[in-house]
């Protein structure tokens, strides 16, 4: 039968009485839809204000900066834990030495503040710190979360340290001026740039040794693999230039030249799906694709000042940018390859994480 005063299907039994009708054969009657799962929550994007010594938190989709987060001196390099909970950050008591500073004018570093701050997510709180030897700068963590790599730029060294004791396990000679730690998608291998010595050194995960040292272009700044492990790819800012490695004999394979006017090889991502590598290029106010098929540049985009750290979000889709001397973050629609947002950060933003689908 068809009811003869409106009702909602969910409480159908109780309007038929309302109505002054009975029960009926429960086949005579429509089934509600189910209702649907509720959406996923929203990613966050998480910044390190290099000058300010905080963290900017943003909401994905919206764009708005949710909270800032006191974190230390000189955050740089950032990384999220296996389980997606907390962050790991460099901090740095080690005054900034631009390029053609004389550094004998520097203030003497602040050891104390030297450390790899843990970041609690619910709490947005720093709950611990790390000691990870002096002046670190980036990072990566092992994906049980058992481990820490951290460059130590003053020291030439890499520092192991498990995270549980919060001791230091081993101590690395790497070349000078350590800067980008990247690990391998498989936890194999853990890739350090040396700016001094335009080289990167190779580490074992498993035995804790370097077990190559191969050339690159000239201050290399960052490295990234690919999802499957077999690349990796190094920026080198004063070569203009990004070595293609094959990860299976750590050689170089191909070199890629960037050109434009200040373009400065700096941070590197791998597309999810691996066709796609992009690159921040500092002083040349660029993000630039590259094709991993042909190795050939296909599109760029401007964005803000000097853009150092990027990072995607997990489809692929937006690639944020720390934009140091404007302040600001820089959201760039992959699809279209745009920039569809501009956010205020702290001073100096330096690295970029994301946590969240």
């Amino acid at each position: 039968m068809r009811l003869s005063c409106p009702v909602a299907l969910v409480g159908a039994l109780v309007g038929l009485a309302a109505c002054g009708g009975g029960p009926e054969p429960a086949d005579d009657l429509s089934v509600a839809e189910p209702t649907p799962s509720a959406p996923a929550p929203p990613y966050r994007v998480y910044v390190t204000n290099e000058g300010s010594g905080d963290l900017t938190v943003i909401a994905g989709g919206t764009h708005d900066v949710l909270a800032t987060i006191p974190l230390g001196k000189r955050p740089r390099g950032i990384k999220v834990g296996p389980e997606g909970n907390q962050l790991f950050v460099a901090l740095s008591g080690s005054p900034p030495a631009p390029p053609g500073v004389d550094e004998d004018s520097l203030p003497p570093p602040d050891r104390t503040a030297d450390g790899i701050g843990i970041v609690d997510l619910a709490e947005q709180r720093v709950v611990r710190v790390l000691d990870a030897g002096t002046d670190p700068e980036q990072l990566a963590v092992s994906p049980d979360g058992a481990r820490l790599f951290a460059a130590n730029e003053d020291a030439a060294l890499l520092s192991i340290v498990e995270i549980a004791t919060g001791d230091i396990v081993g101590e690395l000679p790497v070349g000078g001026e350590p800067e980008g730690v990247s690990l391998s998608p498989d936890g194999r291998f853990v890739y350090v740039t040396s700016e001094n010595d335009s080289q990167v050194s190779v580490v074992d995960t498993a035995a804790l040794e370097v077990i190559k040292v191969f050339d690159v272009g000239a201050r290399p700044r960052a490295s990234t693999f690919s999802p499957d492990s077999t690349r990796a790819y190094v920026t080198a800012e004063n070569g203009g230039t990004v070595s293609v490695v094959d990860t299976s004999t750590h050689e170089v394979i191909n070199t890629i030249e960037l050109s434009g006017e200040s373009v400065r090889p700096m941070d590197a991502r791998v597309s999810p799906d691996g066709s796609r590598l992009y690159v921040s290029t500092g002083r040349g106010r660029l993000i630039m694709a590259i094709d991993t098929a042909t190795n050939e540049v296909v599109g760029s985009v401007e964005v803000g000042d000097r853009p150092w750290g990027i990072s995607l979000t997990a489809d692929g889709r937006y690639l944020y940018t720390a934009n140091g001397p404007s302040n600001d973050v820089s959201v760039v629609d992959t699809d279209t390859f745009s920039v569809i947002a501009t956010v205020p950060a702290g001073e100096r933003p330096w690295g970029v994480a994301i946590v969240g689908p």
